[in-house]
């Protein structure tokens, strides 16, 4: 007959040894098939790398890390095991992650030393699990997440070294990022074709560099209205549909090259009024809608200065407060061009001084205040413009440039030929 009492005991024996066979990480974590995950395991000391959905778990516990992390794991679809990491010392790369939908298991993260990826995420919707975080030491740059629309996750970061977005093909918007106030180094906004404005970055006020190029359907700059201060590089290039520069009112000074080139729309730089100096060369070229430069009235200093390829530009007047120009002074293919006035107070170029292929350029009274031409003095395919003025130039100088080359202008007789005319 069967003992019902050892049976019993039995059954007890069995399912108490079942409930104790599960599996506790060594460093003392609670496993999550087993409960819930405690935050008691500190630091994680050198770099990790998730590969496959397994290697989370091995970080559950964990407050911070002490080097990088990367999550480059085309399986992974669950972050949660990481809900106590609060810091990753170094840098954090998040990158081709194919079935990753969200970052969720990143919710307490605050801080970044490092560089921060997000990248080649093709199902990530959406940065909500970023909720926490508010700053990243170093680049944080979001390329190729192919449906990712919206940024609205990352509302906390105030501070970041860089910024860079790009190739993202269904953003719409950079919201998310309206509490971030400072870019230490280069922000750049690249080939977002979907991006219709900056209205998010209404809160930054300086940035190391600045590069806008490549936007297809952005409009205006309208979201940048409280920077006043590139500390390095200003790009404003190939944006086929922006017409104003309006966000860039507050900007006084660049501290290296100021290119505005190749947008297609733009019809006037007027915004550009409160920059007075330019470190490096600004490079104003290949805008087909651009009639005048009354934007950079205030300048008066530049490091070069290069107007090419404009081709409804008519006017120069704006460039009135230029003194001198440090670099290379071009002014080439402009056609609707008849004459240089504005340049009237530039005294001295520093590297070549071209004037080439402006096919109404009539004469050079604009430059009668240059007296000397540091390297190349070129003048040359200026159809209508005839060679004695570009002799009566050359006889303006105090010294001879390093190399003259003048030809194909409007051939004409100077009398008498002045001394210095090749």
């Amino acid at each position: 007959m069967i003992n019902i009492k050892n049976l019993l005991l039995g059954l007890v024996l069995a399912i108490a040894a079942g409930c104790s066979d599960g599996s506790s990480s060594s460093d003392g974590g609670t496993d999550t098939d087993t409960g819930p995950i405690e935050c008691n395991l500190g630091v994680y000391n050198g770099d990790f790398q998730i590969h496959e959905q397994s290697d989370v778990a091995t970080l559950a516990g964990y407050t911070s890390i002490s080097g990088n992390l990367t999550i480059m794991c085309p399986s992974c679809t669950d972050l949660s095991e990481l809900l106590c990491l609060t810091s990753v010392g170094g840098l954090l790369r998040i990158e081709s992650n194919d079935a990753l939908i969200d970052l969720d298991g990143l919710s307490v993260l605050t801080s970044v030393g490092g560089n921060l990826s997000i990248e080649r995420n093709a199902a990530l919707t959406d940065l909500d699990g970023l909720s926490g975080l508010t700053s990243v030491g170093g680049f944080f740059s979001f390329y190729y997440n192919a449906v990712l629309t919206d940024l609205d996750g990352l509302n906390s970061l105030t501070s970041v070294g860089g910024l860079e977005i790009v190739y993202n093909a269904a953003l719409t918007d950079l919201y998310g990022l309206s509490s971030l106030t400072t870019v230490v180094g280069n922000l750049w906004i690249r080939n977002n074709a979907v991006l219709a404005n900056l209205d998010g970055l209404s809160s930054l006020t300086s940035v190391g560099g600045l590069g806008i190029d490549y936007s297809a359907i952005l409009t205006d700059l309208d979201g940048l209205s409280s920077l006043t201060s590139v500390g390095m590089f200003l790009y404003i290039e190939k944006n086929a549909a922006l017409t104003s520069l309006d966000g860039l009112s507050g900007i006084t000074s660049v501290g290296g090259d100021f290119s505005i080139s190749e947008n297609v729309t733009l019809v006037d730089l007027g915004a550009l009024s409160g920059i007075n100096s330019v470190t490096g060369e600004v490079s104003i070229t290949e805008n087909p809608a651009l009639t005048n430069l009354d934007g950079l009235s205030s300048v008066t200093s530049v490091g070069g200065l290069v107007i090419d390829y404009n081709a409804a530009l008519t006017d120069l007047g704006a460039l009135s407060g230029i003194t001198s120009v440090y670099g290379d002074f071009s002014i080439t293919e402009n056609p609707a061009l008849t004459n240089l006035e504005g340049l009237s107070g530039i005294t001295s170029v520093g590297g070549d001084l071209r004037i080439e292929e402006n096919v109404a350029l009539t004469n050079l009274d604009g430059l009668s205040g240059i007296t000397w031409v540091g390297e190349y003095f070129i003048v040359m395919h200026n159809d209508t413009l005839p060679d004695c003025e570009v002799c009566d130039l050359l006889n303006q100088f105090t010294s001879e440039p390093i190399t003259t080359d003048v030809g194909s202008n409007l051939d004409d007789s100077c009398s008498p030929v002045p001394t210095n005319c090749p």
